[in-house]
């Protein structure tokens, strides 16, 4: 079926940032098609939610980024539902701590995984589609891909990796594909909760001296989108002035 609207994958939608993403983008006129794997209950609320306002416009498919044949089975679903994509939102992603000799290799092979792996054969899939109709990919980073994380080198890994992607990408598949990247900082905490101590130590090193929202990082995905034509390989730090500090 097609549409003359603009389509938007997301990956990673059904919660968080993802979902900030495609919220927003749906608001502003896109068909929007959700990705998700283990948050069923969120992806099929979201769904319902964004069809509620705008019947047909909100679409849902379900697969394992760490397993490449499904991520070719989304790519080629997300074609098939409007008969082609505008937008990637490379979102999803995998996060968890793993110090130095303590990294065991399905570790390593996760986190390069669903940060890296995926999101390049991802793009690579839907890369015709963006090609033709003169789209653009949007790959959520991390400011800790400039510095790393301390007690998360493979995760810091990844995601400079994901950068040095959206570099490449963005020679790649110039001029009819812009790619560029925004880089979160404190904007929500992790979902293994953290001490209040450790939350006032990190926003101590935040210039503006709290946590951001969601919608900070899905208003820069919506700007790199729609408003963004002569930008390509870049990178949007949306930290409140983290990486102002040491």
């Amino acid at each position: 079926m097609q549409s003359k609207r603009k389509i938007a994958l997301i990956s990673g939608a059904a919660r968080r940032i993802g979902a900030a993403c495609a919220r927003l983008l749906h608001a502003h006129g896109y068909n929007v098609v959700l990705h998700y794997h283990s948050s069923v209950q969120q992806a099929q609320q979201l769904v319902a939610e964004l069809n509620g306002l705008r019947p047909g416009s909100a679409n849902l498919i379900s697969a394992d980024l760490l397993r490449l044949e499904q991520v070719r089975a989304l790519a080629e679903q997300a074609l098939e539902v409007w008969g082609g994509l505008d937008v990637l939102v490379n979102n999803a992603s995998l996060f968890y701590a793993g110090q130095v000799g303590e990294v065991a290799e399905g570790d390593w092979d996760d986190l390069l995984g669903g940060n890296l792996k995926a999101p390049f054969f991802l793009s690579q899939a839907v890369a015709p589609s963006l090609q033709q109709r003169r789209g653009c990919i949007v790959n959520i980073v991390d400011i800790h891909a400039e510095r790393g994380l301390l007690g998360f080198p493979v995760y810091s890994i990844a995601k400079a990796g994901l950068v040095a992607m959206t570099k490449c990408l963005a020679k790649e598949l110039a001029p009819e594909v812009r790619v560029n990247a925004v880089a979160p900082g404190a904007i929500l905490w992790p979902d293994n909760k953290i001490s209040a101590e450790q939350e006032a130590e990190i926003l101590r090193k935040v210039a503006l001296q709290r946590c951001g929202e969601v919608d900070d990082i899905a208003k820069t995905v919506r700007f790199l989108c729609e408003d963004a034509a002569y930008m390509t390989g870049q990178v949007l730090t949306v930290d409140g002035g983290r990486m102002l500090f040491t």
